[in-house]
């Protein structure tokens, strides 16, 4: 059922939370799937719901930075750094847990935690009192949700959406490892790499993990994020010839007019409406979508990562 996020809509969706069930709302990044984090029952429910296997993790929610410093069992100097510069924002951080604390779907001893930007998010955090795992409100390996009725559509056995519109930056938040000696980068997300190196100076990349394996941070799986049409990626789309590729075809550019879904050359407009552009072609039935691949720079490192993860087969 989706709703408005009034004062009404508020009060059901702490209701359902307080109740160890689960809640969909907006952030700025993606549409989360909500409950209580540190509920075995409620978040089971999100595994359930999402088909999410059990290795892979989830971000925790809060409201403000004390309330990520209580699931912390050390709390970094530079975390405080970034949670200055970029909370409320789209920024994870990655942090050794709180030895009170169970872990968060995976077994291991760190928590992913943000605070989001989202006015809606907000008021959910403070009205509930609690701390919200959040992933995307959608199925595993399915494209992320950045309205109310994407989430509905993937997952409508879900109680309750909060509609807050569609999300602004329509990608998912950076992830930042702090347990190490130089901050890893384990996901490319909506805050770039620049502004971070401005904080952290350095910054290491992560190991492959092989999917099964536990890891600190969502979004590390082989295959996310994908539609239900096969997605090629190739440096020209016109360089294909249609009637090879398995029909109707669809086509994603940010060049010329030669494409079904045009979208723009700004790499943070593009990734605004990525997800929305591959919901729109689905939901016109096509079978492949020829992706332009976007460049090799580090201003579209996010975007490439998951067209790349949306091909994988």
């Amino acid at each position: 059922m989706i709703v408005r996020p009034d004062a009404e809509g508020i009060r059901r969706a702490v209701e359902i939370l307080a109740a160890d069930s689960v809640v969909a709302f907006p952030t700025e990044t993606v549409y989360g799937l909500g409950a209580h984090a540190f509920s075995e029952k409620a978040v089971g429910e999100i595994y359930r719901l999402k088909n999410r296997p059990s290795w892979n993790p989830l971000i925790v929610h809060v409201a403000n930075v004390a309330a990520a410093r209580e699931l912390a069992e050390t709390w970094p100097a530079g975390a405080d750094e970034l949670a200055a510069r970029f909370w409320p924002g789209p920024l994870t951080l990655v942090v050794r847990r709180a030895r009170r604390l169970p872990g968060i779907g995976a077994a291991n001893d760190t928590v992913a935690v943000r605070v989001p930007a989202h006015e809606v998010a907000l008021r959910l955090l403070e009205a509930s009192g609690l701390p919200l795992a959040a992933p995307s409100a959608n199925r595993t390996e399915s494209i992320s949700p950045t309205t109310a009725e994407h989430v509905m559509r993937s997952l409508p056995d879900v109680p309750l959406v909060l509609d807050g519109g569609p999300s602004s930056w329509g990608i998912e938040s950076t992830v930042l490892d702090l347990t190490s000696a130089v901050p890893t980068l384990l996901r490319p997300g909506a805050l770039g790499l620049r502004e971070l190196r401005e904080v952290t100076g350095s910054l290491a990349l992560p190991d492959a993990v092989a999917d099964g394996a536990a890891r600190p941070s969502p979004g590390m799986s082989r295959r996310h994020y994908a539609p239900r049409a096969t997605v090629i990626l190739c440096k020209d789309v016109t360089d294909v010839d249609p009637a090879s590729l398995a029909g109707p075809v669809g086509v994603l550019t940010y060049e010329g007019t030669s494409g079904t879904e045009i979208l723009s050359a700004d790499p943070r407009e593009y990734a605004a409406d990525l997800y929305a552009a591959l919901h729109r072609l689905d939901d016109a039935g096509v079978a492949t979508i020829l992706v332009q691949e976007p460049p090799q720079t580090e201003e579209w490192l996010a975007v490439r990562d998951r067209l790349s993860r949306a091909a994988a087969e």
